[in-house]
This record gives structure tokens, sequence and C-alpha cells, in this order.
């Protein structure tokens, strides 16, 4: 859940993606805003900053405006002095850019070795993409040309989990692939929690979420949840036949 403005630390929700985020009331912050600020920090002026980053100064502002409504006030502005005033962050900004900085460091370690590999063999293909029949079912993934066995690599990163009830309607498209489950294992870290899924197979599928997303979704051994990962960012390569 968001934290309520000005009151304590701001609280972490990561995407499944290749990229740690912060959200709060509707907001996301990213590396973008986390640059951002760290410039600030270091010319001393929002107008330095923009200049350096090159970014526009009345769209820089305005993101900030968005950034102070989600999270708090994050940057204050100095008077005086012969060059115009200044811009300092505030204690909560650099709390911020800490939990950002551990959340990126955990997410980006766990997720380069978190992966599901399931075996299967192609069935159907549509372009690059080709639908692959495995132990848990069929599911879609980016495929080498000319391949039928082939193993499918997941990363946790790219998992989503989801209630039963509030699971995507987008089953059975080629956009996603969707597989309901129950939990199996719950593995707690410093920001995250390594979620395995039965889905059917001999081996779990593994999710990675965050301490207030296992909370919400009342992730713990025997519950069920729906598990969804995008068709795209699925990659299947060939598969080694023993030899006779």
């Amino acid at each position: 859940m968001a934290p309520e403005r000005g009151t304590e630390d701001p609280s972490a929700e990561i995407d499944p993606a290749f990229e740690a985020e912060l959200h709060a009331d509707g907001v996301t912050f990213d590396g973008e805003d986390a640059t951002l600020l760290r410039t600030i920090d270091e010319t001393g002026s929002l107008n330095a900053a923009t200049d350096r980053l090159g970014r526009s100064y009345s769209r820089t502002h305005e993101r900030i405006d968005a950034l102070e409504a989600a999270f708090g006030p994050l940057v204050e502005p100095e008077r005086g002095g012969s060059g115009g005033g200044g811009t300092e962050l505030t204690a909560r900004t650099r709390t911020l850019l800490a939990r950002f900085e551990r959340l990126r460091t955990e997410f980006s370690g766990v997720t380069a070795v978190e992966e599901t590999v399931y075996e299967g063999v192609v069935v159907d293909r549509d372009g690059e993409i080709a639908t692959v029949q495995t132990a848990a079912g069929e599911l879609g993934a980016i495929t080498p040309p000319e391949t039928e066995a082939v193993q499918v690599t997941i990363r946790a990163d790219t998992v989503t989990l989801h209630s039963q009830a509030e699971a995507p309607t987008s089953a059975g498209t080629s956009a996603r692939n969707q597989f309901a489950g129950t939990v199996e294992t719950v593995d707690e870290r410093e920001s995250v929690v390594s979620v395995g899924v039965d889905i059917g197979a001999e081996q779990p599928l593994t999710a990675l979420v965050t301490q207030g997303s296992a909370a919400e979704l009342g992730l713990t051994a025997g519950a069920s949840v729906v598990a969804s990962f995008k068709t795209t960012a699925t990659r299947a390569t060939p598969r080694q036949q023993p030899e006779a």
C-alpha cells in the first residue's frame, strides 16, 4: 500500500521488469528520477541539473511536483547569494534514494540467478513466437526458427502474481502466459520475497514480489494464486537430445 504523505518511509513495490521501481499514490519512481535527484544534489540546483542532463526545465519541475505529491517533500529551494538560490535534497529524499538503491541491488542480485526452466516441444509457430508444450501446459515464448525440442527460461522478475479474483483477462492470447497455481514456498529477503508456485510441473515457477505485495496477496504456503508473464519476456533455446 502507498504511504501517507509526510509520514513514514516510502514503501516499495517492484514491477516485474528489468528495473526496480518505487510506487506511491499511483506515481512511479524509477531510475531516471533517481538520476535527476542525484544530479540536483551534485550541482546544487534544479536548473543546473536539467542543463547537465539535457532535460526541459519546465517538464522536470512538473515531474518534481508529481513526485512530491506522492512521496512528500523532496527538494528545498535556497534563497540569496550572488548566483541566486540553489536547491537541496530533503532528508526524505535521501531515505528514498537509499531505499531505491537497496531495492535495485537486491533485485538485480536475486533475479540474476533465479530462473525457472521447463523443457518442452514446439507445437505451433507465429513468426518468432512459438507455442511450447511443457509439463506445466502450453506457453508462448520467443523461439529460434527450425527448433522443436527446447528449454524455456522464465526469469523470476518477469512473473507477476495475482489473486484469482484480480487475474488479468488476457489468458490464452499470444501476449501473456497465465497459470493458476498454489504457493509452495515463500522465501523472505530484506525487501523482496521469492515465491515458488506449483503450476503443475515438477519444478515450481519462481516469482519475485515485494514484502508489501506478498502481504497484500496473503502469500503463504497453500495460497491460491494466478501467475502471469509476458510471452515477449520468455525465451526458448534449443534442447540437446540425449545420445542414443
